[in-house]
């Protein structure tokens, strides 16, 4: 239990905003795709990625790899086979309705209307052909047919399949309340389980209801028969009755009434959003606590509340190496300045100073914890800041051609102000130039160079000069003999 509670003591604001981004995702996956094939496969999927960390998880090598190639190319099949179920589900008027709003249910076809023109059909020996689609989009699937987009009504049924009428051997798609199109063809069935006398129109809507969620109303023209296809039965219906029973069932209806009333579809999404929460939580689980990692870092020392008449003059190192565990994902996220190494210099006095680095001294993400540190103490000199006037010595390198000798140098300024520890200052006597060749010089003038400030610590005081200008005399050493 310990274990469990100490998992989420180091959860950060960023994993609770992230779980819960997620988990509105998910839940808002189901909402939209609720009752499509899609949504069978998109849980089927979820059911195989299951399977896999199970397998993982206990050393099944073989069975993980297998189950992560079918995921992956069922991830794939499923954006390809169900395309057009998806660009529907995901088709809204508004961004609002999108992101927390629910689909719209579509208005049913007027069952009663619809019943009666069927079977006045079916008495006066009237072949038709009517498609009520399903949530699953069936445009794929049928071609041909002429959009019409009329309300429906006993009289447009009837003389859309008038024998006379051009589109009469054709089908009609019902959406809604509306004939959305007519003269449509539909797949026809292969199945060899049909009645022999079974024509074209009944295996059209066999072959469609075989392919998607619609239900397909056959009326036959030699017998008046009406048959009903939907998934993989189809059957004949002697009641005008039975037959507004089965669309009532498609449509989701009770004399009208939605079976699912608000506060059933109310618990049944609390309950969805409910588990999306702990599934989130748990693949979050299993992706930030699953497997540790160990990471080696160099992290450069930061000091904090030097006392102000203090100098750092010397430290034994200048970044410590910090050895951190954690999940693989928040290690491998960590970025630069997530994990820093502090020495508190409160308690500081002048001279040497030894400092321990614990997990005290370094901060570190959430989650990543301190496994080991390098070194485990630091010295630190201080002292007090003063400032000296120092001479100026130039660094001369090399020789001078062998027939000159240098006769006078001046340099400009020849003192300069400098900045350190009392103690540094003290052992320092001479400030000296950055090298000067002499071994190119061929006649008298001037350089201008830097300097050097040794130890490091030192530094110039305001208005002090960064450059200085060596003026020198060069003089041929022949003249020099011939003079003396």
């Amino acid at each position: 239990m310990s274990d469990f509670l100490s998992i989420f003591s180091t959860v950060r604001w960023q994993d609770v905003v992230d779980i819960l981004i997620n988990s509105y995702i998910l839940f808002r996956v189901y909402v939209v795709f609720q009752g499509t094939n899609a949504f069978r496969v998109l849980v089927g999927i979820t059911s195989l990625w299951i399977l896999k960390e199970v397998a993982a998880s206990i050393g099944l090598i073989l069975t993980s790899w297998a189950v992560t190639g079918i995921t992956t190319a069922a991830a794939i099949i499923i954006i390809v086979v169900f395309r057009n179920e998806i660009r529907t589900a995901l088709q809204a008027r508004n961004l609002r309705a999108f992101l927390w709003g629910t689909p719209a249910q579509e208005q049913a076809a007027p069952i009663e209307s619809v019943t009666e023109s069927i079977y006045q059909m079916g008495k006066k020996r009237i072949g038709a052909l009517i498609v009520f689609p399903g949530k699953e989009d069936i445009s794929e699937v049928v071609h041909g047919g002429i959009p019409w987009n009329g309300t429906v009504s006993q009289e447009m049924l009837l003389s859309i399949f008038w024998p006379k009428n051009p589109v009469h051997d054709g089908a009609v798609i019902v959406t809604g309340n509306r004939v959305a199109e007519v003269g449509v063809l539909l797949p026809l069935s292969q199945r060899q389980d049909l009645p022999s006398f079974y024509g074209t129109r009944h295996r059209a809507a066999a072959g469609l209801a075989e392919r998607t969620d619609a239900l397909v109303v056959a009326v036959s023209e030699e017998r008046g028969r009406v048959t009903v296809a939907k998934d993989n039965w189809i059957k004949p219906i002697g009641q005008a009755e039975e037959l507004q029973q089965i669309l009532k069932n498609h449509y989701n209806l009770t004399d009208g009434v939605p079976v699912h009333q608000k506060r059933r579809e109310r618990i049944k999404h609390s309950i969805a959003a409910v588990l999306s929460f702990f599934i989130i939580t748990g693949i979050w689980l299993g992706f930030t606590r699953g497997q540790d990692k160990i990471v080696a870092l160099n992290i450069p020392i930061e000091y904090i509340n030097r006392p102000a008449n203090f100098e750092i003059l010397d430290a034994s190192v200048d970044e410590v190496r910090v050895q951190l565990f954690g999940s693989s994902a928040l290690i491998n996220s960590l970025k630069p300045g997530q994990v820093q190494v502090r020495v508190d210099l409160k308690k500081a006095a002048e001279g040497s100073n030894m400092f321990p680095i614990t997990q005290e001294n370094i901060v570190v993400p959430p989650g990543v914890f301190l496994n080991k540190v390098q070194p485990s103490t630091i010295e630190v000199t201080l002292d007090v800041p003063a400032t000296k006037e120092l001479p100026i010595q130039v660094d001369w390198v090399g020789r001078l051609p062998d027939n000159l000798s240098l006769v006078k140098t001046e340099v400009v300024p020849d003192t300069v102000k400098v900045i350190g520890g009392r103690k540094i200052l003290e052992k320092v006597s001479t400030i000296y130039t950055t090298p000067v060749r002499l071994d190119s010089m061929t006649r008298s003038g001037s350089v201008t160079t830097g300097l050097v400030l040794t130890p490091p610590s030192l530094k110039l005081a305001s208005g002090a000069p960064e450059r200085i200008t060596i003026v020198y005399a060069l003089e041929d050493r022949m003249n020099e003999s011939q003079q003396q």
